[in-house]
């Protein structure tokens, strides 16, 4: 399985100064960590015991920054539809040894989120 890896000066990326913030609100790693699989608001916020808005504000954040992404819609246990989301990427490396800060992004695959689905079904 492969893995889709870019390392790009901070300057071409998104946005590094709303990737630094997403990545430093409270509950960020968290989330980002729980998302492996298509993953609600309600779910996040239940199993992580966040408060619902402050949930619904980092996904906001994370997903701006584009570490995380709606997957869809799924049905809910009380039968409404709601958004799922998953992280876009397995590990983010900021460096800032060279003349200018680089990012190092590990993608996460198709085929990766694919398997990950089949094995937690």
């Amino acid at each position: 399985m492969s893995q889709e890896r870019s390392e790009q000066p901070i300057d071409d990326a998104d946005s590094p100064e709303q990737l630094l913030a997403a990545l430093g609100g409270k509950y960020s790693a968290e989330i980002l960590a729980a998302t492996r699989t298509p993953t609600s608001a309600q779910a996040l916020s239940d199993h992580l015991e966040i408060p619902i808005a402050t949930c619904y504000r980092r996904i906001e954040d994370l997903t701006e920054a584009g570490l995380l992404r709606c997957e869809g819609r799924q049905l809910s246990e009380e039968g409404r539809r709601t958004s799922v989301y998953r992280r876009t990427l397995d590990r983010l490396t900021l460096d800032f040894t060279g003349d200018a800060p680089t990012i190092d992004r590990e993608e996460r695959s198709e085929a990766k989120n694919h398997l990950q689905d089949q094995l937690d079904e």
